[in-house]
């Protein structure tokens, strides 16, 4: 029997209803598409308003690219990813209101960027303290300086038997597609973990000058830019 073809999927990507990114809803999509991106979630700080937006603009322009909305939610304890969200949930709770606040909508919760010292992911006796209640942990995030901490990540979740995701956590259009699952397709967010158990990681790190560029976006909303309402 012949085994149904895996699709990529990029779990974490910021458009520019981050204050950190520079790339638009659409400029996400049409990159995904050529780097043969099948799934992309869309996951902006403390919003799903970029989510929602590339959500609506994939089902009328790029049919070819399936979108996830979701939200990287700022805790008292770290950043959490809310995946397959319906509402947003609000910043400064902690761990566990968050995870139940994802949960109580039917998304689902991981852990991004654990053990990168550069950024405001969730502490070691904070991910040890909810691991039991995190549908995944991000394996392989592209924005690593070292790819040490992604490493880091994946024993952990192999020792917990917690699955694994990929992302390029892109912040601009060319970074899309720099990391990805290979996954069995989904319909449900569900099947979704499970097919993120059976799935695999691929990609490689990003230039650590792309951080350049969330630098940029910073200043430019600094000098009063903002998106679209």
């Amino acid at each position: 029997m012949t085994e149904a073809p895996l699709i990529r999927a990029d779990l974490h990507n910021h458009s520019y209803y981050s204050p950190d990114s520079v790339a638009s809803p659409e400029e996400l999509l049409r990159r995904a598409k050529a780097r043969g991106i099948d799934v992309l979630a869309v996951t902006d700080h403390d919003t799903t308003r970029g989510g929602l937006v590339a959500q609506e603009l994939a089902a009328k322009r790029f049919p070819e690219v399936r979108v996830i909305v979701g939200e990287e939610v700022r805790t008292r304890d770290g950043e959490i990813l809310g995946l397959f969200l319906s509402e947003e949930v609000p910043p400064g709770l902690s761990a566990e209101e968050t995870l139940a606040r994802i949960k109580a909508q039917g998304g689902v919760a991981g852990a991004p960027h654990p053990y990168d010292t550069f950024r405001s992911g969730l502490e070691p006796d904070v991910l040890e303290r909810i691991a039991p209640e995190l549908d995944f942990i991000e394996g392989l995030n592209a924005r690593m300086v070292f790819s040490s901490a992604n490493d880091r990540a994946v024993e952990f979740a192999k020792a917990r038997g917690i699955p694994t995701s990929a992302a390029s956590d892109a912040h601009s259009p060319r970074e899309v597609g720099r990391a990805y699952a290979e996954i069995p397709d989904f319909a449900t967010a569900a099947e979704f973990v499970e097919s993120l158990r059976q799935g695999r990681l691929g990609g490689r790190l990003s230039s650590p000058l792309i951080h350049l560029m969330s630098r940029y976006a910073k200043m430019r909303r600094m000098l009063g830019w903002r998106p679209p309402a």
